[in-house]
């Protein structure tokens, strides 16, 4: 396969997976708004996703939670936002039709007009924007249904889901630090943390907690499921064992020099959260853990576009 058809599928399913979890987690952030209409504050999110905004910029909207959707989900001034990642993702499969199937590039060509629809936008800016990111939602999880029910399991598919795992491992870690930073230090020990169940809403996981922990709420427990469980498909370590696994499928196609610079990195961040005795209390310890994992991941990402896709 060529450098540049295996990049493009495999950004375009980094985008992809980019939109789901933000979508995800802005849905779960504005539920939980209405619990603390007075003093919520959409601070965490936008310095995380507002990669374009100034600190007074980010000040002046953070308790805005209209202009915050807008900026988000819809500006197409915002190079991160859901709307430029659907875009994104479309020109890419565009790019790629011989390589994709018809279902899935329809899907995602009807993804992309659905969010320019003026009744979505106007769902999401002035009435009930939980149902219009639930439609948005909806759309992605059928693009990730069509994938696997449509195409051949292939060198594409591999890069398809390299990107998928290496984005969702970074999306979770994301999204943990958004949600512990907006614990303030002194509740961080409080095993009922209302941000903690919002944690686990935000990453897919409250009903598999539920069910595994037999309803008993801790920090411990809740770290344990979205760090190192290898059974909840948004764990850290589910999505760092399924990059290894579909890496692993290129070591026959690869040259032996770029292989093993891959090998290592995925191995080393691997290791490091696998084997890695967090104390869960341990607030400015769990931070450095995940901005330091972040960092591993970001430099497998470099090393793909490097190796892989020919890219200095």
């Amino acid at each position: 396969m060529l450098s540049r058809v295996a990049e493009t599928i495999y950004w375009m399913a980094r985008y992809m997976e980019r939109t789901d979890g933000m979508l995800q987690v802005m849905r779960t952030s504005y539920i939980s708004s209405q619990d603390d209409i007075k003093d919520f504050s959409w601070k965490q999110l936008l310095n995380t996703y507002g990669s374009g905004l100034s600190k007074d910029e980010i000040i002046k909207i953070e308790k805005d939670t209209p202009k915050v959707f807008d900026y988000i989900i819809l500006d197409k001034m915002n190079a991160t936002s859901a709307f430029n990642n659907i875009t994104q993702a479309r020109e890419n499969a565009r790019a790629i039709q011989d390589h994709i199937t018809k279902e899935v590039w329809q899907c995602l060509n009807n993804y992309y007009h659905f969010i320019r629809e003026p009744e979505t936008e106007s769902q999401l800016r002035n009435g009930d924007p939980v149902t219009a990111i639930d439609l948005l939602i909806q759309n992605g999880l059928l693009f990730t249904g069509t994938i696997k029910n449509t195409m051949t399991r292939d060198e594409g598919y591999t890069f398809l889901y390299l990107g998928k795992f290496l984005e969702r491992a970074i999306l979770t870690v994301d999204i943990i630090r958004i949600k512990l930073n907006e614990i303030e230090p002194e509740e961080f020990k409080l095993s009922e943390a209302r941000e903690l169940r919002y944690l686990l809403y935000s990453l897919f996981g409250y009903e598999i907690y539920m069910k595994t922990y037999k309803g008993n709420f801790s920090t411990s427990q809740v770290l344990e499921l979205v760090l190192y469980n290898n059974y909840f498909p948004h764990s850290v370590l589910y999505s760092l064992n399924q990059l290894n696994k579909y890496f692993e499928r290129l070591k026959p196609e690869s040259l032996p020099e770029n292989y093993e610079e891959l090998e290592f990195l995925i191995g080393k961040s691997l290791n490091n959260v696998k084997y890695s005795d967090l104390e869960a209390e341990n607030l400015k310890m769990v931070n450095q853990f995940l901005l330091q994992t972040r960092k591993d991941l970001i430099e497998i990402g470099n090393s793909f576009s490097r190796y892989y896709f020919g890219n200095t």
